[in-house]
């Protein structure tokens, strides 16, 4: 849960101007939701949260290069 909310956090820092803002977003967003059920103790798709894990950390990357 450590990772997810750093990962949360770094993704809402994407500058708005950036081209990955709008990915940024989406990912953030399911992120959030999937949080929501590990906290509520719900069945989560451990699939589907690895695959965002490692799409958001490759925004970060891409969003890094694309500031730099």
């Amino acid at each position: 849960m450590k990772m997810i909310h750093l990962l949360l956090d770094r993704l809402e820092r994407t500058p708005a101007d950036s081209p990955w803002a709008h990915r940024a977003s989406g990912v953030r967003g399911s992120l959030l939701k999937m949080l929501e059920q590990i906290e509520r103790g719900s069945v989560i798709d451990l699939v589907s949260l690895k695959e965002d894990i490692l799409i958001g950390f490759q925004i970060l990357k891409e969003a890094a290069k694309a500031c730099s």
